[in-house]
């Protein structure tokens, strides 16, 4: 029998992952990723509170690259401007920690949570406490000598907090679904293949969001006028020009974007060899998805990257990854 509390007490952590991967978003593409130049667990749990301390945070910001080389005329309050979106960033990340170990102790103390769910849950803990520690290693990486955060940095944090929310929802899906599923027609193999497109495809939207190359070539689906543009190959090696050069990098997120989309809908039309409506619904989850992201991608390129659609993006690819986890789990064998 499910247990209620531990089920809503997962529930509320996949809700807040949701959040924090928005906010993450949000604090990326309006640049408040480098307003805070320290990292205190604990003690920075609190805003400046007075004149004098948002002063000093001002001043402890001045020292910064970003500062130096690109925010300059900054007054306080453009400094205010940008300093609460990562501040709510790392509560948010404070909060989820405080709901996943509080309510732990009081499962594993009622044995409420025992046995194979209890090795779970130490992975989600374990993992969770490892991104702390990689989202300010990815911040670090923008405050000595470049004021800009590394692309790969930002592609191992996002990673991260989507595998924390898929082994969630992996767990999730166990607790609730009992059964085991009979496989048909080779979909659960072509899930997996699926599944770790779409994890290619996340990494490369962290390395187009790092290095800003959604602000190029804003047209679709020739990037102004060529298939594949001539600064795509505009560096020494084949390596940088594909994780480093904007045009490169844009090119093969928007190239695995068609994979992608044409995968899942071909993963969908294999539900004929579905044998319950549980895995039918899972394929055609799958197929409602790609058809959105594949659209939401579009439409930020075309825009410029606006705030809104981009986030929305991003929520979508998580929601694609979770859709292809429950492809996964419904058709083991």
């Amino acid at each position: 029998m499910v247990d209620k509390g531990v089920r809503n007490w997962l529930i509320t952590g996949i809700a807040l992952i949701y959040i924090m991967v928005a906010i993450g978003g949000i604090t990326r593409l309006t640049d408040s990723g480098l307003s805070m130049v320290d990292w205190r667990p604990i003690m920075g749990s609190l805003p400046p509170l007075n004149q004098a301390e948002w002063q000093a945070s001002f001043n402890a910001y001045k020292s910064s690259p970003e500062y130096i080389e690109l925010n300059n005329h900054f007054t306080l309050s453009d400094y205010k401007g940008i300093f609460w979106w990562e501040f709510i960033h790392r509560s948010i990340g404070r909060l989820l920690g405080i709901v996943f170990i509080i309510p732990f102790i009081f499962f594993v103390a009622r044995k409420r949570i025992k046995g194979n769910l209890l090795k779970w849950c130490l992975v989600i803990l374990s993992l969770g406490a490892l991104q702390g520690y990689l989202g300010w290693y990815m911040v670090e990486s923008g405050l000595f000598n470049r004021p800009y955060v590394s692309q790969f940095r930002l592609a191992i944090h996002l990673s991260m907090a989507f595998t924390i929310i898929s082994v969630i929802w992996w767990v999730l899906l166990m607790i609730q679904n009992k059964e085991r599923n009979q496989s048909g027609g080779g979909i659960r193999a072509l899930g997996l293949a699926f599944f770790a497109l779409v994890c290619i495809q996340i990494i490369y939207g962290a390395f187009v969001a790092g290095l800003d190359a959604g602000l190029v070539h804003n047209t679709w689906p020739l990037m102004d006028g060529y298939f594949i543009h001539p600064a795509s190959f505009g560096m020494d090696s084949l390596l940088a020009n594909l994780t480093e050069n904007k045009s490169g990098v844009q090119f093969v997120h928007r190239t695995l974007g068609i994979i992608v989309f044409v995968f899942g809908l071909f993963l969908f039309s294999r539900s004929r060899h579905a044998f319950t409506q549980t895995q039918k619904n899972a394929l055609t989850t799958i197929a409602i998805v790609v058809i959105l992201q594949f659209i939401l991608g579009i439409a930020t390129l075309l825009a410029g990257v606006p705030l809104l659609i981009a986030v929305l993006h991003q929520l979508g690819a998580l929601t694609l990854l979770l859709a292809s986890v429950r492809v996964i789990y419904y058709f083991k064998r």
